[in-house]
């Protein structure tokens, strides 16, 4: 090794935690502001509070402003109420799962050597001696029970700040759309710098606590730290799935009977299933989205970790480069919090057309400064010249290399993100053709929505193919493992944009519960037409990152099982090439199905109370909500325990009785085509719910011609995008954790499969 990094290992120890707390304090810093805005009506005493009458637009003076707030109190109040009592329950659920799977960890990682606690050599440096098998079995037992609480925690966090600012939003449209916009993207960063902040801090103290018994065998310790990455993603499974199907069995039975049966607006509070609705935005996209993109961000960084310390960075213990990731993700922090200020205090948003072009801005200077951080991070914390493991050879990188590798990530990421937002836009052709389709009813707008779908997977798959083509070249499978790291260095941002669709669409669905009057629901759908987009955006990096993260996977996985080749031709893969590339499909079957079968019931109980409560329709009945958000809890509950079970037990299944090399045909049988379903299901389901926009805002002449609200075209376009919601927020997000979490278990599992797996074949 002829030179060494700049930075120190004091130094590298020292700046990853201070970039964490500088996220924990801005992010509270956000919250405090966010907070300023008040929820209740009392000590009205001019100016102080923010509620002086003179700031409040013309619309409202006559309006009875205290009563307003306390509505809009009230209703947030329920919305918060009924999200923690799913959570709860959730996590109740989780927590058995959690003890049950750690035990299976402990059991199966402690059985490769018949739980011996003596010391053996080294899987990739024979000579030296490590630390004992079981000491592995127990600290990636501890490593994987600290990943889910943390992955827990993020969804948890992120509830509970889009709880607290959706009736704030609400209250800010009154004053202006900048107004409300800043307070919800304000809400939206909290999660995002929340959740990468402790995502890093947690794994950085877990490697240093690691460390006091590992010492110097980083290669141990670095591999029982994978089982952090499988703690993120199992959790985020089981919460995008249980989300998913409790926010759309809500949303689907309120559209269908309220929208098209009895034609009253989306969020009216005569519809019975508007509470359950509303929450399911928070438990679905907020908590949901927020354990997704931890756990992405768990297994890339473990990915990254673990080939590193079987490569010199390991083996010559250089620890500021051994913290490359971290110090990547810390850099991205830095960079986000600048990006966020561009949106609420350099440039005020007057109008709004400046929505969408603010949000997308947000993505593009993130990307430009995180490419100037990315090249500083790598001239300093790694060595000019190392190398890298390369399935059993040693490959020498440079380390301008790395930085090749990680921007490319970052750029891939961003077009996907525009090519999902063109997809999903109602401001460009393809979403505009689907609302023309709805002319003829609604069999063309789903025709015409599926092609959208498929069309749309062209571009990021290429973009995704070049960045894996590049990295891996550049710098083995540590290339593609940093290169998803980059897609997600800038999670912060992304997570903002993410969480503030969700935020908007609740603030207008209270103002519409409200009453507050027409112009200021207009604002808040404009925020929320610019959110839908976001959202899709959101997924795309999702989708994109986890293509990676799961490819970097399956190489640590193939290596950790020691299989020289993955032979596409030797029947042992094949077959599992071709169960892996079905399961996508069994897994979207099964999602699809729940929220079906969930929303079935929900249609029914919402028509028995209209049929049934006099008046309600009048408005002089109050509706049942409570048996609504009952139904979608009992259903979501009982439902993501099968889908989560296929996922969870796939690779235990396939490992054990038909060994590894079978394992890595199912991995990268998955890969290769959950990719391209969840994309596509996605996109059509975001491009068909901006249709259903599109025509409802009546912006453009072409968008007169197809509505107003209650047309043919326009109730086509609502069943369109109601089939499209089981997709887009359910099927479609789930399943990148579904790649994810295959490639990271097979991973955590690899020792015990490679001594004791493929028992089938050993009988025949």
């Amino acid at each position: 090794m002829a030179s060494s990094a700049l930075l120190g290992e004091t130094l590298a120890q020292v700046l990853i935690p201070v970039a964490a707390i500088i996220g924990i304090v801005f992010a509270l810093l956000q919250w405090y502001l966010v907070s300023q805005v008040r929820v209740s009506p009392e000590h009205r005493s001019g100016a102080n509070n923010g509620y002086d009458d003179r700031l409040i637009e013309d619309e409202e003076e006559g309006a009875d402003s205290v009563g307003v707030i306390t509505k809009c109190a009230e209703i947030q109040q329920a919305i918060s109420e009924g999200a923690t009592s799913f959570l709860y329950t959730e996590y109740k659920y989780l927590g058995i799962f959690m003890g049950a799977f750690a035990i299976i960890i402990f059991l199966f990682l402690g059985s490769v050597k018949g739980f011996s606690t003596q010391s053996e050599p080294c899987s990739y440096n024979k000579e030296k001696l490590c630390k004992p098998a079981l000491a592995n079995a127990v600290f990636t037992t501890v490593a994987f029970l600290l990943g889910a609480v943390t992955s827990v925690l993020s969804g948890f966090l992120g509830m509970k700040i889009a709880t607290y600012a959706n009736a704030r939003t609400t209250l800010e449209a009154r004053k202006g759309v900048g107004k409300a916009f800043i307070t919800a993207f304000r809400s939206g960063a909290v999660m995002g710098f929340l959740l990468a902040a402790n995502g890093l801090l947690v794994l950085y103290i877990t490697i240093n606590l690691f460390r006091l018994y590992y010492g110097d065998d980083w290669e141990g310790l670095y591999e029982s730290i994978t089982g952090y990455g499988l703690g993120g993603s199992s959790m985020a499974l089981f919460g995008r799935v249980g989300g998913g199907i409790y926010t759309k069995a809500a949303d689907v039975g309120a559209d269908l009977v309220g929208k098209v049966e009895r034609n009253i607006p989306e969020d009216d509070p005569r519809n019975p299933a508007v509470i359950a609705d509303n929450v399911g935005d928070n438990v679905g996209d907020i908590a949901g989205m927020g354990s997704d993109l931890f756990g992405s961000y768990a297994e890339a960084s473990c990915a990254a970790l673990f080939v590193a310390s079987i490569s010199s960075f390991g083996i010559n213990h250089d620890f500021s480069a051994m913290s490359y990731p971290l110090i990547i993700s810390a850099m991205g922090i830095v960079v986000c919090l600048i990006t966020t200020l561009f949106a609420t205090d350099f440039f005020e948003i007057k109008s709004v057309a400046e929505i969408e072009p603010s949000l997308k801005r947000q993505l593009l200077i993130s990307t430009i400064l995180m490419t100037i951080g990315i090249a500083i991070v790598s001239f300093v914390s790694l060595p000019s010249e190392f190398t890298l493991f390369n399935f059993g050879t040693e490959k020498t990188v440079k380390n301008w290399h790395l930085f090749v590798c990680v921007a490319i990530g970052l750029w891939a990421g961003l077009v996907i993100g525009y090519t999902t937002e063109y997809y999903t836009s109602n401001a460009y052709s393809p979403v505009q053709d689907v609302a023309d389709s709805c002319r003829t009813g609604a069999a063309t707008n789903v025709i015409f929505g599926l092609a959208l779908g498929y069309k749309s997977v062209i571009i990021p798959i290429f973009a995704i193919a070049v960045a894996i083509y590049v990295s891996f070249s550049l710098a083995a499978m540590y290339g593609i493992a940093v290169a998803a790291l980059g897609m997600l260095s800038t999670i912060a941002t992304g997570l903002a944009i993410d969480a503030y669709g969700p935020i908007s669409d609740n603030a207008g669905g209270i103002a519409e519960m409200a009453g507050m009057s027409h112009k200021i629901r207009e604002r808040t759908d404009a925020l929320d037409a610019a959110g839908n987009t976001t959202a899709a955006i959101g997924k795309g990096f999702a989708i994109g990152s986890a293509a990676l993260v799961s490819l970097a996977l399956f190489g640590a996985f193939v290596s950790r099982a020691g299989i020289k080749v993955v032979d596409v031709l030797s029947p042992k893969v094949f077959i599992g090439l071709i169960v892996g590339a079905m399961l996508p499909y069994w897994f979207s079957a099964m999602t699809m199905k729940s929220v079906g079968s969930a929303a079935l019931k929900m249609v029914e109980e919402v028509r028995r109370q209209f049929n049934t409560i006099p008046g309600l329709m009048e408005g002089h009945a109050k509706p049942d909500y409570a048996t609504c958000v009952k139904i979608s809890t009992d259903a979501s509950l009982k439902e993501m325990i099968p889908p989560g079970a296929l996922v969870m037990l796939t690779p235990l299944i396939a490992g054990t009785f038909f060994g590894v090399e079978t394992l890595a045909g199912v991995l990268a049988g998955s890969l290769v085509s959950g990719v391209q379903v969840a994309i596509s299901a996605s996109n059509t389901g975001g491009a068909w719910d901006n249709a259903k926009k599109y025509i409802e805002a009546g912006v453009s002449q072409h968008a007169q011609s197809l509505g107003p609200k209650g047309s043919d075209p326009h109730k086509a376009a609502v069943i369109g995008d109601t089939i499209g919601d089981p997709l887009k927020d359910t099927s479609g997000p789930s399943l990148n954790i579904l790649i994810k979490l295959m490639a990271v278990e097979s991973l955590v599992f690899a020792p015990f499969f490679a001594t004791h797996g493929g028992l089938l074949f050993k009988l025949l």
